[in-house]
């Protein structure tokens, strides 16, 4: 057949990011390719869902095809700046696929539902533990 048919990823990579308040925190839905070429707006559109709300910000991955490097770093910068407030959900399998190779469950939160990871408690803060 022709090589049109076998291309691995489609015309339309573009980035999409959506914003939406749920169970006392922030959804943020992800769909597209996250590549070096489209990851700019990702960062601070993950700094102001976290300004906007106290409870969680979930990164739902469903929607995600591709991703690269470049948004593992800004996964771990945004986790770096906002804390345990992020949480990730619901990879999709290219997603679960690149955080089981490169380990990155152990270093951020994952959960397999967006309802898990919004239910999930807060870690206590340091000050709050016993002597």
């Amino acid at each position: 057949m022709s090589s049109a048919q076998s291309s691995p990823r489609p015309a339309d990579r573009s980035l999409r990011i959506r914003q939406r308040p749920e169970g006392g925190g922030i959804v943020v839905s992800l769909g597209g390719d996250l590549d070096l070429e489209n990851i700019t707006p990702l960062g601070p559109a993950l700094s102001d869902a976290a300004a906007s709300v106290s409870g969680p910000v979930v990164v739902d991955l469903s929607g995600v095809g591709f991703a690269d490097s470049s948004t593992v770093n800004v996964f771990l910068q945004a986790y770096g700046a906002i804390g345990p407030r992020l949480r990730f959900a619901a990879l999709s399998p290219f997603v679960e696929r690149l955080f089981g190779l490169i380990g990155l469950q152990s270093a951020l939160p994952v959960h397999e539902t967006v309802a898990e990871a919004l239910a999930a408690p807060l870690p206590a803060p340091d000050g709050d533990r016993a002597p």
